[in-house]
């Protein structure tokens, strides 16, 4: 084989990529190593069935990464501690994980010695520019390679290829585009190609199975998810995991997310994010808690700009690290637990109890009784604080009224 023909592809066992690995060694003559970046979500089962079906398309090799914990430290941990949520919406399921499997897919390409390098986008979404930018800073010599997005197929066009060349899969299942991870599963298929229609319950990759309501304890640790309902758990992975499998047969954490894309047009796409969205929501309100004004103010700023840089696939740019460094300096006082109830379709936070909760009655009851002022000290600061203003109506008053 020449080994200039030596192709990393970036693997998922889906539609797209299914056909790219046939694609790729049957018609165009690569040497195909599949590369599946697992990032979680995956079941033990799920794994040996994409792995059999890869080597079943006559590829060179199939090798499974696991960068669960890589995943968490340098890419979730973050998206916790700045509460990030794209348009008040979505986790960033998607994009988050797609940063750190490109990564992980350029190192493996450099160790291989490979000299191209594939993955199934197509060319109307955001993770072909993810893919190309961080494929394009650390492996700029390698060719890039996407054959979905050059010969711009539809998924059924890939369909009918592959049950020409007599691949075995479920093609009803392939009509939704699912990518699992730890941080999310997004959904995509003909109902989120419109803005008027809904996903199916059956497009859902977990079905509702829960209706009595449930209650959570969950105990942060400088921002960092430690124990659930008491349990301590050494790895902050196997905690997003627990609260997963507890929160998501309620339904929790279903929705839709619309947005305006890296390449400028709108998206839309589902997605179900039990725990994400509840740790995201009860981490800001135990932050609520524990963080000054100044120190919430601005780190919800510089929180939004790296949740938007992240999203457009900037991860490697320098700034981000600066912005994470921040990030985690404000986190050594978000320690306590978070009382939250589950229900179906929902979840309530109650409330938090920290030995480092700023609302101390030790310093006032707000709207009740104050122990750190007198009323003349009040009286004072008020007038102070409001002349500015009233110095400015007072000049200005007569001509505001012309």
């Amino acid at each position: 084989m020449d080994s200039n023909k030596k192709i990393v592809l970036a693997y998922s066992g889906g539609l797209d990529t299914t056909y790219c690995a046939l694609h790729l060694s049957k018609d165009l003559g690569y040497e195909v190593h599949a590369v599946l970046v697992n990032t979680g979500g995956f079941s033990d089962d799920e794994l040996k069935e994409t792995e059999e079906r890869a080597k079943s398309l006559g590829i060179a090799s199939f090798t499974i990464l696991d960068v669960v914990d890589n995943y968490y430290n340098q890419v979730i941990k973050y998206l916790i501690f700045g509460n990030v949520l794209k348009n008040q919406t979505y986790p960033l399921s998607v994009s988050a994980e797609r940063i750190l499997q490109a990564k992980t897919l350029a190192e493996h390409a450099k160790s291989i010695g490979a000299k191209s390098i594939a993955h199934g986008s197509t060319g109307a979404g955001n993770d072909q520019v993810r893919f190309d930018m961080i494929f394009q800073t650390l492996i700029p010599d390698i060719e890039i390679i996407t054959p979905i997005r050059d010969n711009q197929l539809s998924r059924q066009q890939e369909i009918e290829y592959l049950k020409t060349h007599g691949v075995s899969m479920n093609f009803e299942k392939a009509a939704y585009s699912v990518n699992q991870g730890i941080w999310g599963t997004s959904v995509g298929g003909k109902e989120t190609l419109n803005s008027w229609d809904h996903l199916p319950e059956e497009a859902w990759p977990i079905q509702k199975t829960k209706k009595q309501p449930e209650e959570l304890i969950l105990g942060f640790a400088q921002g960092e998810i430690k124990s659930v309902n008491g349990k301590v758990f050494e790895s902050s992975v196997d905690a997003i995991l627990d609260i997963q499998k507890l929160a998501a047969p309620f339904g929790i954490g279903r929705d839709i997310h619309v947005g305006d894309t890296i390449i400028g047009i709108k998206g839309r796409v589902g997605f179900e994010a039990a725990a994400p969205l509840i740790l995201i929501k009860s981490h800001q309100l135990l932050e609520k808690h524990t963080l000054t004004k100044w120190q919430a103010f601005w780190k919800n700023q510089l929180s939004e700009f790296y949740g938007n840089h992240l999203h457009e696939g900037h991860y490697l740019d320098p700034s981000m690290r600066d912005l994470e460094a921040f990030m985690e300096s404000t986190q050594k006082t978000v320690t306590g637990k978070v009382r939250v109830l589950l229900q179906p379709n929902q979840f309530t936070l109650l409330g938090i109890d920290s030995e480092l909760d700023l609302m101390s009655t030790k310093f006032g009851s707000y709207g009740e009784m104050n122990k750190g002022y007198t009323a003349d000290d009040v009286k004072g600061f008020t007038k102070i604080l409001g002349n500015q203003t009233a110095i400015y109506h007072q000049v200005n008053g007569s001509h505001e009224q012309d």
